[in-house]
């Protein structure tokens, strides 16, 4: 989103401000019409939608009525911040359009609502380096975030939705065939974020690379791996580690096991109960992650190192780690049964 195409100067008429909200349509999505009308200074003075537009008309029949006598300056902010911001309280007033000012008032950017579920404070690292052998041939000549899943790339679908809970700075790790990640998604400023790319020399694990990063700017960072397809809330997870006081916070997926025969529990080899075909379900770990940014010292630099490892640090000292159960789907693509079932379950989502 061009912001330049939502600020008008609060001398400009209606008629001229009719042709700009017309363009929009044409020139960028966005979920309500509206222009922020500024001063000499830029500063945002108030706001002016096509019903206001209307509303004049019909009040003073005059299209050339200054937008500055019309707009509405009661209109509703917020200062930018890297922070945490609640988006609840602006969508319980259908709020749609939330502008984000610097302490002059002037315009940085907007949130459209309909489309960003939340602000999160965080950077994202993306783990996209391995060879996916067990998907060959196909990743034969195409890393395995880039195999095709409905209209774009695996790795894709994640990106997409680490922007729709504003997330603006994405890191991804590449190793294998890594330049067809770079070439696609560049420094990522056809999707109005940040990407760097940290290639690893040799394979570090599933954490090592966050030792590559001279300085992540959020207190906290999400890490997740690229393969896989899923609608995992970041948002209810970030929330929990903050309320929890937890140093890291795990998405988990519910793992069932249903055992055939029944099961008898015993004490001191006498049979004190039997359960008939029990089920068993474990938490297991889903390959997303949120940590305190201050764990990365822990992590050598430049090698070998699995998240595990730094798991089992944790709970060695006595730090708080916790998980967060994924309501929703979650498809690990590592085979190519795993592969064919996200492939066909897009298409039901589509």
């Amino acid at each position: 989103m061009n912001i330049d195409n939502l600020s008008i100067a609060q001398d400009k008429t209606l008629i001229e401000a009719l042709g700009q909200l017309n363009r929009l349509l044409y020139v960028d999505t966005i979920s309500r019409l509206i222009l922020f009308v500024v001063d000499n200074n830029e500063a945002v003075v108030g706001t002016i939608t096509d019903g206001d537009v209307r509303r004049a008309l019909v009040k003073h029949k005059d299209l050339n009525l200054s937008v500055g006598d019309i707009c509405n300056p009661n209109y509703i902010f917020e200062y930018e911040t890297k922070d945490f911001l609640d988006l609840t309280t602006y969508r319980k007033k259908d709020i749609k359009i939330l502008p984000m000012l610097n302490a002059k008032k002037q315009l940085v950017r907007i949130i459209d609502l309909d489309k960003i579920k939340a602000q999160l404070p965080l950077e994202c690292m993306i783990m996209a380096g391995g060879r996916g052998k067990r998907l060959s041939p196909l990743t034969d000549s195409i890393p395995k975030p880039m195999l095709p899943l409905g209209d774009k790339p695996i790795i894709e679908h994640n990106i997409d939705r680490l922007i729709s809970y504003g997330i603006q700075k994405i890191y991804i790790s590449v190793k294998y065939l890594g330049e067809q990640i770079q070439d696609y998604f560049g420094d990522g400023s056809s999707k109005g974020i940040t990407i760097e790319y940290i290639w690893e020399d040799e394979p570090l694990g599933t954490a090592g690379a966050l030792s590559l990063v001279d300085n992540f700017e959020t207190e906290h960072i999400l890490l997740m791996n690229s393969d896989l397809f899923t609608n995992v809330d970041f948002e209810d997870m970030y929330v929990k580690l903050i309320n929890e006081k937890a140093d890291m916070a795990i998405a988990s997926t519910e793992y069932k096991i249903d055992i055939p025969y029944a099961i008898l529990e015993e004490e001191q080899g006498y049979i004190q109960s039997f359960k008939e075909k029990p089920s068993y379900i474990y938490h297991s770990n889903a390959g997303i992650y949120i940590l305190s940014k201050e764990l990365i010292n822990k992590i050598p630099n430049n090698q070998f190192y699995d998240i595990t490892d730094l798991m089992d640090e944790i709970l060695a000292e006595g730090k708080n780690l916790i998980h967060s159960p994924i309501i929703g789907y979650w498809i690990d693509i590592g085979k190519p049964i795993d592969y064919k079932q996200a492939q066909e379950f897009i298409k039901h989502l589509e």
